[in-house]
């Protein structure tokens, strides 16, 4: 069975969590890109506002072959309680037809479960099985905490049987 892992980061902190849980879970990984640019202050409340309404963007790749995986993980940043646009759009851009998928977000703050759901409501209209789920927080870590904290999340939920 091949796992990959999906994600999105603008900060950083979801790259390093999904290079950990990939790691940890043996997984492929593949990073989706928002090609519109999200940095600085006044660019974030944007992305923000672009997440609440969940406004489509585009990304690379635009599409990704997932037939050789049967286990998809998806991991976004939280953005005012939603997912990142890149995600919103990749879930309804790539195909979960069948897919066993686990979901995770990234968190400074609150709307972590609100984000889950948002996702597990797409992916689950898409025809994809929503396994379980999970948060890391990331406010005040340092990448290595960031790290630790997926490290005890695969171990604490068993992560690795669904690769197996």
């Amino acid at each position: 069975m091949k796992n990959v892992v999906l994600y999105y980061s603008r900060t950083r902190k979801t790259a390093v969590a999904s290079k950990k849980l990939a790691d940890e879970i043996s997984a492929d990984i593949i990073e989706i890109e928002d090609l519109k640019s999200r940095s600085g202050a006044l660019k974030y409340i944007n992305a923000s506002m672009d997440a609440v309404r969940e406004i489509k963007t585009d990304i690379k790749p635009e599409m990704v072959d997932l037939r050789d995986y049967n286990l998809i993980y998806v991991g976004t940043p939280v953005w005012a309680g939603k997912p990142a646009p890149a995600i919103i759009t990749a879930i309804d851009k790539y195909n979960f037809q069948g897919k066993d998928v686990i979901l995770f977000a990234t968190l400074g703050g609150s709307g972590g479960k609100k984000t889950i759901k948002r996702m597990e409501e797409k992916i689950e209209v898409r025809g994809g099985r929503i396994i379980t789920s999970f948060l890391i927080k990331t406010s005040g870590k340092k990448m290595h905490e960031i790290r630790e904290e997926v490290k005890n999340k695969v171990e604490e939920m068993d992560l690795k049987i669904y690769g197996v």
